[in-house]
């Protein structure tokens, strides 16, 4: 009996049992939660800063072309003024640089925020809608918005190589700011005026629109038709500013 016992023990050896898996899951990782610019609430807020700082550089701009109009001394010594503006305090050029490089990465972060939101829109959007059921307003503001936004890109480039830099101006880069705006937008060169005057209606148009979603953002839809005419309004006071100077050189009023 003891050699059987022995013999069963021997060919059914005792497995060690293992400790049973513990049940508990592991804890889920919360979802890292964006950064404010990361949601449609920081990229509004960046167009909305972005688009104030450049209609403030509208309206400046505006005010000092204008000045043209009281004669080449008075445009020379605004000129003359923005480039020593804050010396000696800063070196000559000194704030104007600052406020071009400003201007530059307002422009970028405006398209960058731009960009963002569109392509928000498009990802919430759960089916494309056909070509045909697209309102044409809606098909309006985008090839505004789009093919504007960079007709104005390409202008505001070859403006700063004309009036600027000279570079492409006929008066060249030693002459005085008021020459070269004249010979800029000489009869003979109706082609820039003409570049100048589409790239100026883009602006308006841009803007009209921008002042409009700008006002709906801020909650403000319910005063939509005066809303609509003061967006409507600084739009075109604006084109006419711009292009009053250009025309008034074509006919000879401001020589």
């Amino acid at each position: 009996m003891t050699a059987i016992i022995e013999r069963g023990a021997a060919t059914s050896p005792i497995e060690p049992v293992e400790p049973p898996a513990s049940t508990s899951a592991p804890s889920p990782r919360r979802p890292r939660k964006p950064g404010f610019f990361a949601t449609s609430t920081g990229q509004k807020a960046v167009m909305a800063v972005t688009g104030a700082i450049l209609v403030t550089f509208l309206i400046a701009h505006m005010a000092g072309n204008l000045k043209a109009f009281a004669g080449a001394e008075s445009f020379n010594g605004y000129a003359l003024w923005l480039r020593e503006v804050g010396y000696p305090l800063l070196p000559k050029r000194g704030l104007l640089t600052l406020a071009e490089i400003g201007l530059v990465v307002a422009i970028a972060l405006h398209i960058w925020s731009a960009v963002a939101l569109y392509r928000r829109a498009a990802a919430a959007r759960p089916v494309r809608y056909a070509a045909r059921r697209r309102s044409q307003a809606g098909g309006y503001v985008v090839h505004i918005m789009r093919w504007g936004g960079l007709t104005i890109a390409l202008f505001v480039v070859y403006h700063l190589l004309d009036l600027t830099f000279g570079v492409v101006n006929p008066a060249g880069g030693a002459a005085t700011p008021y020459a070269r705006m004249i010979e800029g937008f000489a009869p003979g060169r109706w082609y820039v005026t003409l570049f100048y005057v589409v790239a100026v209606v883009m602006v308006g148009l841009h803007l009209r629109h921008g002042l409009w979603s700008a006002f709906q953002t801020l909650g403000l839809a319910r005063w939509r038709p005066q809303l609509k005419l003061s967006a409507t309004l600084l739009s075109v006071a604006l084109v006419l500013g711009f292009l009053c100077v250009p025309f008034a050189i074509m006919i000879g009023a401001v020589q």
